[in-house]
């Protein structure tokens, strides 16, 4: 230990002296020793000794569960992220777990050990065998689904990556409501979402606002097709004449010595 560097009075004849410590990896820590005296005795009893950091120690953060760790874009392959059981971004879904499906061998086993149903359980019957068969033609028969605040949230995060109030939205030139790389949603996020398609914008792939935009809007800046020449014309009725001797028709007289030469030739 080193210097004395202060004390505390934590409570009726219990205090707490610092000293420094004088230990390289454990700098601006302290060594807090507390001591008592026992009521009517003379001799002090040590409580604990332990070494604590100062208010210029260099100490690790605060420990912050994994779940308020993680951040989008942390999961890899393989990797698990398991949810709540009473996480709010989910609610309970319809799967018809709780009964066999009208016709599979599990109902036709029930009915068979059971007595002969009457007309009200066969309308029953027949009410959930049809609410089964549309459940399963709007594609439920999840155990959970998406809440409406799990909805809010996730409209937020991407109204806020990808919405109005981005500066490239506002330097757009047109939204993505009249774009042509517009890929629209279903359900109630149809009205406000969609997907972009352009694979030379920002957000492709992505879900973006109706109301964003970009440089890259399918009717911002439309190039005009290029000009096609006219195809060539033959002419195949005309006479072209083509002298074969060129310097003949041009007035010059050749030499004795190339007359002879072209004559052998």
């Amino acid at each position: 230990m080193g210097e004395h560097l202060g004390l505390d009075v934590d409570g009726e004849r219990v205090v707490t002296h610092y000293f420094a410590t004088r230990e390289w990896a454990y700098r601006g820590w302290r060594w807090a020793v507390t001591v008592t005296r026992a009521s009517r005795s003379k001799l002090v009893t040590l409580d604990e000794t332990v070494l604590l950091p100062g208010p210029d120690a260099l100490v690790a953060p605060q420990w912050v569960p994994w779940s308020e760790r993680l951040r989008p874009g942390d999961m890899g392959p393989g990797d698990l992220l398991p949810t709540d059981e009473d996480d709010l971004r989910l609610e309970p879904g319809w799967t018809g777990a709780d009964e066999p499906a009208p016709n599979s061998v599990l109902a036709a086993r029930a009915e068979a050990e059971a007595d002969a149903p009457t007309a009200e359980e066969l309308a029953a019957r027949t009410s959930r065998g049809a609410i089964a068969a549309v459940a399963e033609e709007l594609g439920l028969g999840r155990v959970r689904v998406l809440s409406r605040l799990g909805l809010y949230l996730a409209a937020d995060r991407w109204e806020k990556d990808f919405g109005s109030h981005t500066p490239m939205a506002q330097a757009a030139p047109a939204s993505c409501s009249s774009c042509g790389f517009l890929v629209p949603l279903a359900g109630t996020l149809s009205q406000t979402f969609g997907i972009c398609a352009n694979e030379f914008g920002p957000a492709d792939g992505r879900v973006v606002a109706l109301d964003y935009g970009c440089g890259g809007h399918s009717e911002a800046a439309v190039m005009p097709a290029p000009l096609q020449p006219a195809p060539p014309v033959l002419d195949e009725f005309s006479i072209e004449p083509m002298p074969l001797h060129p310097d003949q028709h041009s007035g010059s007289v050749p030499e004795t010595g190339q007359d002879e030469e072209l004559g052998h030739s």
